[in-house]
């Protein structure tokens, strides 16, 4: 950014340059509904369905498993409601006793659609994770039975950026829960890793086109053949049925556009984004006194940094960056403006005052050695004046 240092990559990325270029079109002379019959809704038909061509090859699905939708959230609601209700709907009914499982630290958009399974009559179990960030495999292989219709991890945590071990979670659903299906929230995951190798096994994954440089408000689902679900939006049957309304055609491109860029230069990115990291995150620790990491960084995407500084209020250090041009974030604030801990680093068994106190800095494929540079050295002067502030308080 012109104005300031954009370590927020996690939240939104810039649009890459490609998906600007193939969404102008669309947004500009190439403007017919895609569901229509004549040359110019032709026109933005073939243009969508190229698109679901390109993205399908690139998450290792056919064209026919790609469903567009309005973005991860409404991906993620989709999967999670759409697949259990599709259950209770096959089993005559039953949804008392069918369970879904998921992790405690999941996104918003996973633990609300449980809630919402939950007062339907569905049970739902949420298990916890270890300090390292990673899923506790043992308490998820406890809850996964036979009434398990199903089960909901990420692929990568969208706060401390970990990598779950995807593949263990089928082979254990697999086992325990045959019937169940597996669904990912890969959102976090496309700059990082290879959804298309390491999401394989799951029945539904997740993507959102603003995480890897597309615009917002698209998003798309992988439903595996043979996985039923119950749409949540009806009407004129696009997207299989799966996803009525007319269709977002220039974002469907640029979402395409951007994760052809984002799959060619990714092992690129990985290799120059890490070091920057970890430039980052060891300077900061050896600078500023009673600072600590969350999460195993061994574990973690490239462009993650997530650290926490005691005796500093998260809110207040992030207002303090904020007016120096540093941007970061935090844990989520309720509406009465106390400062909630992140339920994620709850989950994961991160002390209270611990989990208030840390920061997410996220990197990404704009990243420079210039924003390292800039944090060093305004973030230990930000975290030293709120100290003396509170100390003389």
């Amino acid at each position: 950014m012109s104005d300031g240092v954009y370590l927020d990559h996690a939240a939104s990325t810039p649009m890459r340059p490609a998906a600007i270029a193939a969404m102008e079109p669309y947004l500009v002379s190439e403007f017919g509904n895609s569901s229509g019959s004549h040359r110019a809704a032709a026109a933005a038909k073939a243009a969508l369905e190229e698109a679901r061509d390109s993205i399908a090859a690139l998450l290792g699905a056919s064209p026919h498993e790609v469903v567009f939708t309005g973005g991860g959230t409404e991906a993620d609601n989709l999967a999670v409601k759409g697949a259990a209700r599709a259950a209770r709907a096959g089993s005559g009914g039953a949804g008392g006793h069918a369970n879904v499982v998921t992790a405690r630290f999941e996104h918003k958009g996973v633990l609300a659609s449980c809630d919402r399974l939950a007062a339907e009559g569905f049970s739902v179990t949420r298990v916890g994770a270890g300090l390292d960030g990673v899923v506790a495999l043992d308490e998820l292989a406890d809850a996964i039975g036979p009434d398990t219709v199903v089960v909901s991890v990420m692929l990568v945590n969208n706060e401390v950026g970990t990598i779950q071990p995807l593949a263990e979670i089928v082979e254990l659903t697999r086992a325990r829960a045959p019937h169940a299906v597996v669904h990912t929230d890969a959102v976090q995951a496309v700059p990082w890793v290879d959804v298309a190798s390491l999401a394989a096994g799951a029945d539904l994954v997740a993507i959102s086109a603003h995480k890897f440089g597309g615009p917002k408000g698209v998003g798309a689902l992988v439903v595996r053949r043979g996985t039923a679900l119950e749409p949540l939006i009806e009407g004129g049957g696009q997207e299989g049925g799966l996803r009525s309304g007319s269709s977002n055609v220039a974002g469907v491109v640029a979402m395409a556009a951007a994760l052809r860029v984002t799959v060619e230069e990714r092992a690129a990115d990985v290799c120059r984004i890490a070091p920057l990291r970890d430039r980052l995150v060891d300077g900061l620790l050896a600078a500023v006194p009673d600072s600590f990491e969350n999460g195993e960084r061994a574990r973690k995407v490239a462009g993650n940094a997530h650290l926490g500084f005691r005796g500093v209020e998260a809110e207040a250090l992030l207002v303090s960056l904020d007016a120096r041009g540093i941007y970061a974030a935090a844990g989520s604030s309720c509406s009465s403006g106390a400062t909630d801990p992140s339920h994620v680093l709850e989950a994961m068994g991160v002390p209270r005052a611990d989990a208030l106190s840390s920061v997410r800095f996220s990197l990404g494929f704009a990243s420079t050695d210039a924003d390292v540079d800039a944090a060093l050295g305004i973030v230990p002067d930000a975290v030293a004046r709120l100290r003396a502030a509170v100390a003389a308080a």
